[in-house]
């Protein structure tokens, strides 16, 4: 008995060594970070890199930026553990959580997504409430957006319009800039966004608010999250939360990668905060 109790002590003992090895020959390697592709590729992009360059000075080994080709790549990515840590919308979140075994942890999100918003907006002069979308052309983001597609069903569906059967036909730009291309140029009668790329077009002189203006904004919700894997140990994921809570708007470094990535400061986030994300997607039929 105490044989087998020894000889079980060994294999367990062996056991925690390789995995401490593998940890140890992953810190050595190149850190991977991947993004929902809510905008297009040159944008993501151009946000990533000074992020990139402030994770590698900060965790000491070089840092990656690994595009996807969609929203369920992203969730792939992070549950297979090709990537160390993703930006996900919440509905993605909930997402790579349930497809990961519940492995996905929140490490901290904008203080601007605690109380995150969509906008609807059209250029027709006769759309004015949502019920005016009734017979209309409509676009979602991608099918995957939190913002882009599952909270603004949500409040359709709470103001008694349901999408499928109330619009004409309902399209799936895939990321937020293609749904306010598709309104200006006519595609669509209206679609749904995220407020942050609207006021960013906005700013920015990318859209003439003349022809396509806001007539609806949402509740606000938790929205994105910086995502790790739970198989990432304690230490590193203490790293990465300390690397983006001491991004300061005094410094340039810190003034450039908040404004990239939109953002006041960053703020401890957990995964409760995205359960009503959760119980959204299930009443909208989003989610098994």
């Amino acid at each position: 008995m105490h044989r087998f109790s020894f000889f079980g002590f060994v294999r367990s003992a062996l056991a925690m060594v390789l995995i401490m090895l593998g940890w140890v020959a992953q810190a050595q390697g190149v850190f991977k970070v991947t993004a929902i592709p809510d905008e297009s590729p040159t944008e993501l992009a151009r946000k990533a890199a000074p992020l990139v360059k402030y994770l590698e000075k900060t965790l000491g080994r070089p840092v990656e930026f690994t595009p996807v080709t969609d929203y369920a790549a992203s969730v792939e990515a992070l549950a297979n553990q090709q990537v160390d840590l993703a930006w996900y919308g919440g509905f993605t979140f909930v997402q790579a959580n349930m497809r990961s075994g519940g492995k996905a942890i929140p490490l901290v999100q904008r203080e601007e997504d605690e109380k995150f918003r969509s906008v609807f907006i059209t250029g027709d002069p006769s759309i004015k409430t949502l019920a005016d979308l009734k017979g209309k052309n409509f676009s979602f983001g991608s099918q995957s957006s939190t913002s882009g597609h599952l909270m603004p069903r949500s409040y359709l569906l709470q103001a008694h319009i349901d999408p499928d059967k109330d619009f004409k036909r309902v399209a799936y730009s895939g990321a937020h800039d293609a749904t306010i291309a598709a309104v200006a140029a006519g595609k669509v009668e209206a679609g749904a966004l995220n407020i942050s790329v609207w006021e960013k077009f906005v700013a920015e002189g990318k859209v003439d608010t003349s022809k396509v203006r806001v007539f609806y904004t949402t509740p606000g919700y938790f929205d994105y999250n910086w995502t790790v894997h739970a198989n990432m140990p304690l230490a590193m994921r203490d790293k990465l939360t300390k690397a983006f809570l001491s991004l300061d708007r005094n410094t340039a470094e810190g003034k450039e990668i908040l404004e990239l990535q939109r953002a006041t400061r960053f703020i401890a986030t957990r995964a409760e905060n995205y359960k009503g994300i959760e119980q959204a997607a299930r009443s909208a039929g989003l989610l098994k």
